[in-house]
């Protein structure tokens, strides 16, 4: 297996406080790895770590089987990331922006600017000021710049916040092209789990600074198991029914108002024959398949995320 990060008790402290706890994390080449986690669980500090902005406390990082010192240049021509929020030249266009970051990475290909203008949907507009652009159009002329010299190693912080829907469509997809077309190996960190849950191959999730799974996708989907949620105007009434009268034993009460149930081997008409019958009005009883989400929430002990 071929990795193109790795590292090893990965820690940085601030005042204190261990904001990246000893993180070992492998993200293999050519796999789109999703890193997961609320706003705050330490997942921009590790890729400023990855890309040398800051230097751990404690730990090490391989990339490309290389270990990162502080004097490592070479390797980042290697890669390219958008760390927080892209800036530009607003008053230049997206074009000059492009081709100022080219001269200053040493990379001249007359071809490239038009080339990659035309992966990230930007011609037509790429010779009108950045402070014209959307927000949406600022990600994707971001994600052009970090692309143009064709790394081999692409690593984005939080791609899409603030996009609408339309925007957020058209990062996935261009994340799973670059992936598929290119070969690119793709770190994307994200709180946002259902975007992430559509690309990703692998996922790793981070909470309070420490990495507490790494998992593939596919690992994930063949444990998602059925289940029907059921909104009832009585929970503890209804509860004791499904215990008592339907000897159902896998379902949990999800709010005041829900109730979920796992098992399997019973029908919806019998279940809500049995509530009827005991003058339970049901107000909708929906079947559903656990997902990423239900996944991540069970492993962080409910941890806040969208």
């Amino acid at each position: 297996m071929t990795y193109v990060i790795k590292t090893y008790n990965l820690t940085k402290i601030y005042n204190g406080i261990e904001v990246v706890s000893n993180v070992n994390m492998s993200v293999k080449k050519g796999e789109i790895y999703g890193f997961l986690g609320p706003n705050g669980a330490g997942k921009t500090t590790l890729l400023k770590l990855i890309t040398n902005l800051i230097k751990p406390t404690n730990g090490e990082i391989e990339i490309f089987n290389e270990k990162l010192l502080k004097n490592s240049y070479e390797v980042f021509k290697r890669i390219g990331a958008i760390i927080e929020y892209p800036v530009f030249y607003t008053n230049l266009t997206g074009k000059e922006n492009l081709k100022i970051h080219c001269d200053y990475m040493g990379f001249y290909d007359k071809k490239a600017i038009d080339e990659v203008l035309k992966i990230v949907n930007l011609r037509g507009i790429e010779n009108k000021p950045v402070k014209n652009y959307s927000l949406g159009m600022k990600q994707r002329l971001g994600i052009a710049r970090a692309i143009i010299t064709k790394p081999e190693l692409l690593l984005l912080d939080e791609p899409i916040n603030g996009l609408d829907p339309e925007g957020i469509k058209d990062v996935r997809d261009l994340l799973t092209m670059l992936s598929k077309q290119y070969g690119m190996s793709i770190l994307v960190s994200s709180h946002i789990l259902t975007e992430v849950e559509q690309i990703a191959d692998t996922i790793g999730i981070i909470s309070k600074g420490r990495l507490i799974q790494e998992i593939q996708m596919n690992d994930i989907k063949r444990e998602t198991t059925e289940y029907v949620d059921l909104q009832v105007d009585n929970v503890r009434k209804a509860s004791m029914i499904l215990d008592d009268k339907l000897k159902l034993s896998n379902f949990k009460i999800i709010d005041q108002n829900k109730i979920r149930i796992y098992d399997q081997n019973i029908s919806l008409k019998e279940i809500s024959k049995a509530l009827i019958l005991n003058n339970i009005l049901i107000q909708t009883m929906i079947k559903g398949t656990s997902s990423l989400e239900d996944y991540f929430l069970s492993i962080t002990n409910g941890g806040e995320v969208k």
